[in-house]
């Protein structure tokens, strides 16, 4: 576990500043206080912040910016610290810029079906304040009774329900955005189009290295009138991976498409009794919402695709409380790996559906390689893995374990044609991975992106983007194809 040094006391330059343009009680400078934003939902990195201030609207977003910058102080915004990839675990001698307080859901327009709220809400209030209009915000991350729509933006968040509905890029109409030079940009529009660039969909992603969102516009889609979910149970996990294939080729788009192995199934059925196969190599959820007729058709035909698959078993929802508990078994295997490993390390990666079953093959042998057991949970229908690595953080070297064991499941994942991440973001957890994924020409532009937001580099500096010196570093004894990667950097 790799705790990063810390200073203890913020400097009296900066407290002083920002006492005149904040509240005192918006302002965390003692160690007591600052604690409990030492590190996001990735717990194995941490830095106790230097000072934490909680603006409570754009203003004082903007007059915490200029004097971040004139003082060259390091900013690193944070939702509500759910995320798991440490994308808002503070920087050393920085400030952590929270928008807890900007939690008001201003506008819900049932006409337009779109919301406008700030970043501070909570990903669920969103649906509950659209529910009498019978609308509902789509994008459903597991964490979604905590975790904030600026947070989902910065991450380009996801959920069970991605499939269908897309990530946060898909359902966010506009934010307005500050940067780090005080200017206040509107990016996006409530209209099918906006004029220029597309900068909307550069800044939902970026982690908080572009600028500070303050408001958002969300679209809003009418709630189904009805949903069932299939629990379908596999011997064997290749069939289950085959029987992915075959929905999607069908022409069928599910609601959800979820997929989990037998550690995971035996991990989450004590915690929730959601009635869950234990004996079953794999289990799919395959859910379908729409008008009564629909979803009958839905059922139907992928009842029968996942038989003709080798489903030794079918459980169909026949009420919205069932339905919900099948998922809950889904939603809950994070928080149930705690039942039988005291630390787990998740990975986030995405490939090519066709590649499931070679992938879980590949991940047994690792585990076997690295003597750690993985519980595997995929958004099955669009490739996005989440292989939960269990491990004991007491036992010297465990994480180092874990960590490898990570990495190199994400290098397979670069070469069966995917990538990295899927939404948890690259933060300071996936750096060398990045390496393994982009070339030197793909990283320069990437920081040409970040230095026209921030020429300062002071928005959540060292995350997300590899220097390149650490890739030459990396990649210093790494040959492929007979070519050093970054051969014009030097060798340390």
């Amino acid at each position: 576990m790799e705790i990063i040094a810390r200073q203890s006391t913020p400097g009296p330059e900066l407290l002083k500043a920002l006492r005149k343009v904040l509240p005192m009680h918006c302002i965390l400078a003692d160690p007591e206080d600052t604690r409990p934003y030492e590190c996001d939902a990735l717990t194995t990195y941490k830095q106790l912040a230097f000072i934490v201030v909680l603006p409570e609207n754009e203003t004082q977003i903007l007059a915490v910016m200029s004097i971040c910058r004139e003082l060259n102080i390091p900013i690193v915004p944070r939702g509500a610290g759910t995320g798991l990839s440490g994308g808002a675990t503070p920087v050393e001698f920085g400030l952590v810029l929270s928008t807890a307080k900007l939690n008001k859901i201003l506008r819900v327009d049932a006409y337009a079906r779109t919301a406008v709220v700030q970043p501070g809400v909570r990903n669920l209030a969103i649906s509950d304040a659209a529910a009498s209009s019978g609308l509902y915000y789509a994008p459903d991350p597991s964490s979604q009774l905590a975790c904030t729509i600026g947070g989902n933006l910065a991450e380009n968040a996801g959920g069970v329900h991605c499939l269908k509905y897309g990530l946060t890029v898909h359902n966010v109409l506009r934010a307005r955005v500050v940067t780090m030079d005080g200017e206040v940009l509107e990016l996006g529009s409530e209209a099918l189009d906006a004029p220029g660039l597309d900068l909307l969909s550069v800044f939902i992603g970026s982690e908080g290295m572009l600028g500070i969102v303050t408001e958002i516009t969300v679209k809003l889609i009418p709630k189904p009138t009805t949903a069932q979910v299939i629990m379908a149970s596999f011997k064997q996990i290749e069939k289950a991976g085959e029987a992915v294939a075959q929905i999607i080729a069908r022409g069928i788009i599910p609601a959800g498409l979820e997929m989990m192995d037998q550690i995971s199934i035996r991990m989450v059925e004590p915690f929730v009794n959601a009635g869950y196969d234990i004996n079953a190599a794999a289990i799919l959820l395959c859910e379908s919402d729409g008008n009564p007729e629909e979803v009958a058709d839905d059922i139907a035909r992928m009842s029968q695709i996942l038989m003709d698959a080798g489903a030794s078993e079918l459980t169909v929802s026949n009420t919205e409380a069932q339905r919900l508990k099948l998922w809950s078994g889904r939603k809950n295997a994070f928080p149930a790996a705690g039942r039988i490993s005291p630390d787990y390390y998740c990975v986030d990666g995405t490939i090519p559906r066709k590649h499931l079953s070679a992938m879980l093959k590949a991940i047994a042998d690792m585990s076997e390689k690295y003597g750690l057991a993985c519980a595997n949970v995929f958004h099955a229908g669009d490739g996005n893995l989440h292989p939960l690595i269990l491990f004991d953080a007491n036992q010297e070297s465990a994480f180092a374990k874990a960590e490898a064991f990570g990495a190199e499941i994400l290098a397979l994942c670069v070469a069966m044609g995917g990538t990295i991440t899927g939404e948890h973001g690259v933060g300071i957890e996936k750096l060398n991975s990045m390496c393994v994924q982009f070339q030197e020409t793909e990283l320069r532009a990437f920081y040409a992106v970040k230095q026209a937001f921030d020429p300062w580099n002071l928005l959540n500096p060292g995350k997300a983007i590899p220097s390149l010196h650490r890739c030459a570093e990396m990649g210093r004894m790494h040959v492929h194809q007979g070519q050093l990667r970054f051969p014009d950097l030097p060798r340390f």
